[in-house]
């Protein structure tokens, strides 16, 4: 039986020039994904956006992508040529972007744009194509998918948006699905409605889900693991369930300034950083 990890990277740098050398975004870190899902918390400007895009080969130039390991079910990611990169975004890794309104095309209907994500990774008819597109919209829970597919993005609220971007991303039945921050632009309700539909599809089709987030109460109670970033560095890495039995200061800091229902407080505590913390390498993945 194969145990081998969907995508292992090791000693991962994205960095980009600046006024005074260069300026490293992610420094170093190292982990492994199976057929599960991994969050990624941090605060905004840790590096987890970049990490996600440095996998998918979408750091624009002039940044810089360096490891000693990044692959994918065994390939190298980064030896890959810009076709082999084509192939491997979409079919078999795939990425849910924030927000909706600026990942959709504005001029093209929804369905036409979930079947042409079908039809660039697979040899579909257009109405073969067509039909895939109802079939995946109404995976998302949207009501009446034909009224949605003649839809434009400008025509959905954002909950449609996003479930749109998930059924657009899952068309090609990708092995990996990196979701960055699919969620933070959505009220309470809908947002429980996407994180199911997500669950729901990814342990369905087996799949490893990457779930970028900067709310450490949804990745505790959604994730199975959870990696926490700072700085660049992923400075501890713990089980989802035990995220509240934490050890590393930062992330017990982060849980400390979150507000509770059952401990009100007047003020919140203020997080107090260590300067240590920008050398601090502790992952276990």
């Amino acid at each position: 039986m194969n145990t081998r990890p969907l995508l292992e990277v090791e000693d991962l740098r994205v960095s980009f020039p600046g006024t005074t050398g260069e300026v490293e975004a992610v420094r170093g870190i190292g982990f492994s994904l199976g057929r599960e899902k991994l969050g990624l918390v941090g605060e905004s400007g840790s590096g987890k956006t970049m990490t996600g895009r440095a996998i998918l080969g979408l750091v624009p130039p002039p940044g810089r992508v360096t490891a000693r390991r990044l692959a994918f079910e065994g390939r190298d990611i980064l030896g890959l040529d810009a076709a082999g990169l084509r192939r491997l975004r979409g079919a078999r890794i795939a990425m849910v972007l924030q927000d909706p309104k600026y990942a959709l095309n504005p001029v093209m209907t929804v369905g036409r744009q979930i079947a042409e994500a079908h039809r660039a990774h697979g040899r579909a008819s257009g109405r073969e194509a067509e039909r895939k597109a109802l079939e995946l919209l109404s995976a998302v829970r949207l009501r009446d998918p034909e009224r949605v597919a003649r839809a434009y993005p400008h025509q959905l609220s954002g909950g449609m948006g996003q479930r749109v971007m998930i059924a657009m991303m899952l068309a090609p039945e990708p092995a990996l699905l990196i979701a960055d921050e699919p969620t933070s632009a959505l009220d309470v309700t809908v947002r429980t409605q996407v994180l199911a539909i997500l669950d729901e599809l990814v342990t369905a089709r087996g799949m490893g889900l990457l779930f970028i987030s900067h709310d450490l109460n949804l990745v505790a109670s959604f994730c199975d693991r959870v990696m926490v970033m700072y700085a660049g560095r992923i400075l501890e890495t713990c089980r989802a369930d035990a995220l509240s039995q934490a050890q590393h200061p930062y992330t017990r800091g982060l849980l400390a300034s979150l507000p509770r229902l059952d401990r009100p407080a007047e003020t919140l505590p203020v997080l107090a950083r260590d300067p240590r913390w920008l050398d601090d390498a502790r992952a276990d993945a």
